[in-house]
């Protein structure tokens, strides 16, 4: 990849945006930091908080970008997720499910989408 690495990342992070509103999610927030981590997309499926992790890989990766989804990685989106339901009360009584849209060939002319609802639990 020539373009630099964050700005591919948000390249990315707004094809998946695209995709979920597609699929009638609202966002809510894009980027979301704390200094506990980051969650990519924030977004509401009816009554439930979906908060989505996009991972892309290039073609010659040597793991899929769904399994890049590791236990540090699950556990820093969990935390980032607590930070989030302290600043918005209105989410707390609310169902929470973790989603991955996953791009990989993301470096090739056919990068393929995969979008896995409930990837992984709070639990």
């Amino acid at each position: 990849m020539t373009a630099p690495r964050s700005s591919t990342g948000r390249y990315w992070e707004a094809f998946a945006a695209e995709h979920l509103v597609a699929h009638g999610l609202r966002i809510l927030e894009r980027g979301y930091r704390c200094r506990l981590g980051e969650l990519d997309i924030v977004c509401r499926d009816a009554s439930t908080l979906v908060v989505v992790e996009v991972r892309a890989r290039a073609g010659n990766a040597y793991v899929k970008a769904v399994e890049s989804v590791n236990h540090p990685k699950r556990r820093r989106i969990l935390c980032a997720t607590r930070h989030f339901l302290m600043r918005h009360p209105e989410w707390h009584e609310k169902p929470v499910r973790f989603d991955v849209i996953a791009i990989d060939a993301a470096d090739t002319d056919s990068p393929v989408l995969s979008w896995v609802r409930n990837a992984f639990e709070a639990g």
